[in-house]
């Protein structure tokens, strides 16, 4: 549990490079699935709730944009996954 506590901790530190590897792990932990929905869209749906999070995995790099890491961020606060 500590490298996740980590890697929250990380990802709510805004850095300009979060991958895509790390936020799945944070979702997988609380969760969610990972769906494709067409292209590089991607859903993180939770099984119990059915709380969606969309996002394009980003290419051909895996690192997050800014927006994405605040997306996310917003996304976990709002389902109360994290502070």
């Amino acid at each position: 549990m500590a490298k996740l506590q980590k890697t929250i901790a990380r990802l709510q530190s805004k850095p300009s490079d979060f991958s895509w590897g790390e936020l799945k792990q944070i979702m997988e932990a609380f969760g969610y699935k990972l769906k494709t929905s067409g292209g590089s869209g991607r859903k993180f749906i939770h099984s119990a709730s059915n709380a969606t999070l969309f996002m394009h995995e980003p290419h051909p790099g895996k690192i997050l944009k800014a927006y994405q890491v605040k997306e996310a961020i917003h996304f976990l606060k709002q389902e109360k996954h994290i502070q």
